[in-house]
């Protein structure tokens, strides 16, 4: 039975909790419950997938390249070039999630294959394959981590008033105002994966290697990086420039315009796409985060939540939206059994496991402008809880 929270102020260190830890599934009893086929990944099932989404990919970039620009009239032609750059960007944002398998070992059996199918669709979209695939298996060994989290580790309550007291009072009543808040989260959405890239945003201030000042998932030498990684970083600017280096090849055959038109669109809909995924995964009201002293991995991978995103979450974004809370306890897992996973271990984490089927992007709204840090309180998920603080008790 979980007793009474200790009172503590904003700004004061947390000390030793008295509150009695909650008892969490330990991760072999999880194990144990799901399937064995379900940590079975196929390659044909996998590669079936990846020639589906490049198929789909080639063909919608063949037919605007072909048939947009000679379109008359500028009306019909802009609006054309709009609806393509939507849809390219959720069939490219699939094939960065099928990139994404190959990064965790579990798009096939075959560790090579994994990381030659990584490599050519992170490549393909402008993405440094190992160089996100070591700092993403940071963020999953540490998820939830305030102090060792590579994405999104919130700030705390006292850190978020002291960012306010520096604020200007002008700014500060500005900050309320619905075009201010539209305009951040634009900023956020299209710029926050370029962000995280170059200068490894949002991630805790104990997640890096060493000391430095790069903290570029491009820079072999970056803090984000072990020596014995920098290869392998290097590799990954290679592949930038060898996709580089196809698209000017390109333009000088179809025009500079119109691959940018045909390219940029998508990509920066990817970037958006990916933003808002893993944000809101790792942001909601119910969702936990655990201070350095009190975490450990199955509190951390199981403050996660499932949420929905319709037809195109489940057959172009390959469910990573739907059933994300198995794959952080249980990354091998291929996506095509994740659903049955998921249904299996949702007795025994009982109310520790999170969904929400609210719209998405509705709440991606809700949650940016209502959730701005964590403070304290361990009277449901144990010691060195860290729920989010709404915006109405802040």
């Amino acid at each position: 039975m979980i007793t009474t929270v200790t009172a503590r102020t904003q700004t004061e260190a947390p000390t030793k909790s008295l509150t009695a830890d909650r008892v969490y599934p330990d991760i072999n009893t999880l194990r144990k419950a799901i399937p064995k086929k379900c940590f079975e990944s196929s390659a044909l099932i996998s590669l079936s997938y990846l020639l589906r989404d490049v198929v789909m990919i080639s063909a919608l970039g063949w037919a605007a390249i072909t048939y947009i620009p000679a379109i008359p009239d500028f009306t019909l032609r802009t609006a054309a070039w709009i609806i393509y750059g939507f849809v390219q960007g959720l069939v490219c944002t699939g094939l960065w999630i099928l990139g994404h398998e190959g990064g965790h070992g579990s798009f096939s059996q075959n560790k090579l294959l994994n990381d030659v199918a990584g490599f050519f669709c992170h490549s393909a979209l402008m993405v440094p394959y190992f160089s996100w695939k070591f700092s993403h298996h940071r963020h999953h060994m540490y998820t939830g981590h305030m102090e060792k989290d590579m994405v999104f580790v919130p700030r705390t309550k006292a850190e978020h008033k002291q960012k306010k007291e520096a604020t200007h009072s002008s700014l500060e009543y500005l900050e309320d105002t619905p075009i201010y808040q539209f305009a951040t989260l634009v900023f956020h959405q299209v710029f926050g994966w370029m962000g995280y890239l170059i200068f490894n945003i949002s991630a805790g201030k104990n997640s890096t290697q060493g000391n430095g000042v790069s903290k570029s998932h491009f820079d072999p030498s970056s803090v984000v990086f072990r020596r014995s990684e920098a290869p392998f970083i290097l590799l990954s600017d290679i592949g930038l420039m060898t996709t580089a280096s196809a698209l000017y090849y390109l333009s000088t055959y179809v025009g500079t315009s119109t691959v940018l038109l045909a390219y940029l669109q998508p990509y920066v809909w990817v970037h958006h796409w990916l933003v808002a995924i893993t944000y809101l995964h790792h942001t909601h009201v119910d969702v936990p985060h655990f201070d350095a002293e009190n975490w450990t991995f199955v509190k951390g991978a199981s403050a996660t939540v499932d949420r929905e995103f319709g037809w195109v979450g489940k057959h172009l974004f390959h469910g990573i939206i739907e059933f994300h809370v198995v794959h952080h306890l249980f990354p091998r897992i291929p996506f095509y059994y994740a659903e049955e996973a998921t249904e299996a271990i949702k007795p025994i984490l009982g109310d520790l496991y999170h969904r929400d089927d609210r719209s998405f992007l509705g709440q991606l709204w809700s949650c940016f402008t209502t959730l701005h840090c964590v403070d304290y309180d361990e009277s449901k998920y144990g010691r060195g809880a860290m729920k989010w603080v709404t915006k109405k008790t802040e």
